[in-house]
């Protein structure tokens, strides 16, 4: 096989008069953990559809190890384990019963897939409520039950969307882990998500899209320093003048600060930190007043802002399909 897990090329996918992919070049390599990161309804999750052929190619070339999406989508199905952002398990039916299930679908015969179903649920921790009615699940439990399904036939290659949308710290924790572990045992991860700390923690690299463009590219490291070495953040006192703030800075450092107007938080981007001194002095000569200061490496919060000009707005309740006229997307195994 290639030693790309996924090679893809001028992605386009259109939804009536909406773009709601717009060329897109992905390149995972085999044994990393590719984050692709965006706000929603950017168009993360179409992107991953395409690649694991629910959704047809408009334009563009992708291939999956080596193997052509739109060409041979039943062989690119044998190779790749799909979790969406809902989970796919039967209500009617115990953990136990759901991956024996998944497994014969699958054409496992019935002795392999009781087998493969107690190894799963020892590895995801969910012996103890193997056989509790799925209604009885937590959030937690139940992604870590869509997740152990679609490993059943251990696929080479991963697409997890939004793996920990709506879990409690603790649980997001735990299946950080199990993401990890996978990667551990030799499988390829490409993962979306809206939450800048996951990015940071999980991906090797990562795709930053916007309104279904990527608009950068790199590993954690390469995107932070892409901002400068450190980060001034200002918060500005209630009565400040922004405007005038932001033209003292971007006279000062010929470079335009990130402003969040409604909190008064402003971000400069320093090439060394000694350079916030002259930032402070220059406000305080200006009559800017501020409420607090800090100065610390950039985050991908900082990166993201600077990109897009906008957070990923992770906070709300949307998702891609609220932008797009595309079906809610089911867990492929």
């Amino acid at each position: 096989m290639s030693k790309h897990a996924v090679q893809a090329s001028g992605l386009v996918k259109t939804f009536g008069g909406f773009r709601a992919v717009d060329g897109i070049d992905l390149e995972v390599r085999r044994g990393e953990i590719f984050g692709v990161l965006g706000p929603n309804g950017a168009g993360k999750t179409t992107v991953l559809r395409m690649l694991a052929t629910l959704l047809s190619v408009d334009e563009g070339h992708a291939e999956i190890f080596g193997v052509d999406v739109r060409r041979e989508p039943h062989r690119v199905r044998q190779l790749i384990g799909v979790t969406g952002q809902y989970a796919s398990v039967d209500e009617n039916l115990t953990a136990r019963e759901n991956l024996w299930l998944f497994g014969r679908l699958q054409g496992v015969p019935a002795k392999q897939a009781r087998a493969t179903a107690e190894r799963l649920l020892g590895q995801f921790a969910l012996e103890e409520a193997a056989d509790k009615a799925i209604s009885k699940f937590s959030g937690g439990m139940r992604r870590r039950l869509d997740l152990a399904a679609s490993l059943i036939s251990r696929p080479p290659l991963i697409f997890l969307d939004e793996p920990t949308t709506g879990l409690d710290p603790r649980t997001r924790g735990q299946m950080w882990d199990t993401i990890r572990g996978l990667v551990a045992d030799g499988c390829t991860v490409l993962l979306t998500t809206q939450y800048l700390d996951e990015a940071d923690q999980l991906a090797d690299r990562i795709a930053v899209i916007d309104r279904g463009r990527k608009v950068a590219e790199g590993t954690p490291d390469e995107l932070k320093s892409s901002v400068g070495n450190s980060t001034l953040q200002l918060q500005l006192a209630a009565n400040a003048d922004q405007a005038l703030a932001v033209d003292v800075v971007r006279r000062l450092l010929h470079e335009e600060p990130v402003l969040t107007p409604e909190s008064g938080r402003m971000n400069v981007a320093l090439a060394e930190a000694d350079g916030a001194a002259d930032v402070l002095v220059s406000l305080r000569r200006a009559g800017v007043s501020i409420a607090s200061v800090s100065v610390d490496r950039p985050t991908l919060d900082e990166v993201f802002l600077a990109i897009t000009g906008h957070d990923t707005g992770q906070d709300a309740e949307t998702t891609d399909e609220s932008r797009t006229d595309e079906p809610a997307m089911e867990t492929a195994r």
